[in-house]
């Protein structure tokens, strides 16, 4: 799906710098961020964090404060509808189009594209071949999801929005959405920014993850980057001789089970060490954000330090 000229070493996004103030209140402070071209990327934060304004910028239905904002090469506010041809959005949710039958939508938005993907290629990539002459109204929850990402990629876009793809889904249903968005990143090269609360989802879809805390980027990574920075500690549980729980955090669980090993006599009962997760990760900067510090990372993020170690 890459036109001719671009290369894949081009971001498809490209800011600085860029802020957004309503009136005296500022929404967004200083966003830098660049998403490459096939990856899938996801935007992580709280309500009212700024995750809206950001995507809404980038899809050219918003006009920032300042800074500098590239979205396929093009600035958003200049984009005319070669551009918008050029990128697909699913939002969190459609209640239109019920009366119409699955295929013959599909086809009708296809018409609008000038040289869209076949319809009937698009049903069987997103599983809904099945459903062509169902009427809109009759899909399951999951299955008008997969319409509205083919809805969203029918003009063969390089760069895809997905807003809270996956609310209200039940497991199986989210499991299927997952493989699609998977299969259109690996297969189609399909760009893909996702906005998410399901940090579970964004660890398993997201190539790079953003958190956006308080209208500014703390951190930014792969899943496994985000889980071993500073923002949160390894924690080793054990069962002391004399049959007491003990609990440690530390930055170098190796380090920690090395030394218990070292100091005890025999195998050490109940050992085990649980890694920091994303979610530990992610409420960590909002903690901090909503305790009014600074949530770089910097400091002590732990009230257990190194050493230290606290009955369970």
């Amino acid at each position: 799906m890459t036109p001719p000229g671009h290369t894949a070493t081009r971001p498809v996004v490209h800011v600085r710098d860029m802020t957004m103030a309503y009136g005296q209140v500022d929404a967004l402070h200083g966003i830098d961020l660049d998403i490459r071209r096939g990856e899938v990327f996801a935007l992580l934060g709280p309500n009212g964090a700024g995750k809206t304004t950001i995507v809404e910028i980038l899809e050219g239905f918003r006009r920032r404060s300042a800074g500098e904002v590239r979205v396929l090469g093009t600035d958003p506010e200049q984009g005319g509808d070669a551009w918008r041809a050029r990128i697909g959005l699913v939002l969190q949710s459609w209640r239109d189009h019920r009366r119409w039958r699955v295929a013959e939508l599909l086809a009708h938005f296809a018409s609008y594209y000038p040289e869209p993907c076949d319809p009937a290629r698009l049903l069987a990539l997103v599983g809904l071949t099945a459903q062509a002459d169902q009427q809109v109204e009759r899909l399951s929850g999951g299955q008008r999801r997969r319409l509205d990402v083919a809805l969203g990629i029918v003009g063969r876009p390089e760069l895809l929005f997905l807003d809270e793809p996956t609310t209200g889904f039940d497991p199986e249903a989210r499991h299927e959405f997952h493989v699609l968005v998977e299969q259109l990143a690996r297969e189609e090269d399909v760009t893909v920014l996702l906005t998410t609360h399901d940090l579970a989802e964004a660890e398993r879809l997201a190539d790079r993850i953003a958190m956006l805390v308080g209208g500014r980027i703390r951190a930014c990574g792969t899943p496994a980057e985000l889980a071993r920075s500073a923002a949160a500690r390894a924690e080793a549980r054990w069962t002391s001789e004399d049959g007491t729980p003990r609990r440690e955090r530390t930055a170098d669980p190796s380090r920690l089970v090395w030394r218990l090993h070292q100091g005890a006599d025999g195998p050490i009962a109940g050992l085990e060490v649980r890694r920091p997760t994303l979610e530990d990760t992610y409420l960590h900067m909002v903690h901090r954000a909503d305790d009014g510090a600074d949530a770089d990372g910097t400091g002590d993020p732990d009230e257990v330090g190194e050493g230290e170690v606290q009955a369970a």
